[in-house]
């Protein structure tokens, strides 16, 4: 895979703490981009800097990406800290134990929905004016299988959430094209990470080992980011082959 053109790429992610977000920043610093990270906990945004070599070429500040206010600061800072941003990672997002329809309560449908639906329009809405400047810019918005396939194992207000970020990243991406922007969502199945700990059933350490790894759904978006501007993957569905996806 030639990944040459990722040196000096100016990369946001959301929910860089940990998991998905820490793989994809490992993935992107290693192919020599420039990558600003953002999450609610700046322990967990320290470890990540820790574990990509404490490199200059990445930096981190908290954020929490359901308030607008918040996110306009965020990318501000990311600009100023990086001079662009040419790629977008949308992968902040979180999940409830109390996931199934009669459990729900309005708090938790808006804490969802907040999280995992508006925080990516909120980061899009932020920085696609200077990529529509440029008339150049990829958007990469992780979502889950449970926004393609329903089901009571990621929960109804989860899956709702993940449909939105399916609806949102394709009207974009059709709004946009000739002005040389770039979407894709990305469906992760069953994937090791902190999110699993919201579980109703906790996984077994064996069942773990046969997810997907974070740093598999790295692997995909850096295949996305990799492509020239003339390729546009508008959706890839990523899952572990012991899932079924029907």
């Amino acid at each position: 895979m030639h990944r040459s053109h990722l040196e000096g790429k100016k990369v946001l992610i959301t929910g860089g703490g940990s998991g998905i977000g820490r793989a994809v920043a490992q993935q992107f610093v290693a192919e020599g981009a420039h990558v600003a990270i953002t999450g609610r906990t700046p322990e967990r945004l320290r470890e990540t800097w820790e574990a990509v070599g404490c490199s200059e070429r990445l930096c981190h500040q908290t954020c929490d990406v359901g308030d607008p206010a918040q996110v306009m600061r965020l990318v501000n800072w990311a600009r100023g800290e990086l001079g662009r941003i040419d790629i977008l990672v949308n992968n902040a997002g979180l999940n409830i134990k109390q996931r199934a329809v009669r459990e729900l309560t309005v708090d938790n449908w808006k804490k969802l929905i907040r999280a995992n639906l508006c925080g990516a329009f909120y980061c899009i809405q932020a920085v696609l004016p200077q990529m529509l400047e440029r008339r150049d810019g990829l958007i990469i918005n992780i979502s889950s299988v449970a926004g393609k396939r329903a089901n009571p194992l990621g929960g109804a207000g989860y899956a709702a959430s993940k449909f939105g970020m399916h609806a949102l990243s394709h009207c974009l991406g059709a709004e946009e094209k000739d002005n040389g922007i770039r979407c894709c969502v990305i469906y992760p199945g069953e994937v090791d990470t902190p999110i699993l700990e919201s579980r109703p059933q906790p996984l077994t350490p064996e069942q773990r080992a046969r997810i997907l790894q974070p740093e598999d759904v790295a692997e995909a978006v850096l295949f996305v980011a990799s492509l020239p501007p003339r390729a546009s993957v508008p959706e890839l569905v990523i899952k572990p082959t012991s899932q079924t996806f029907v």
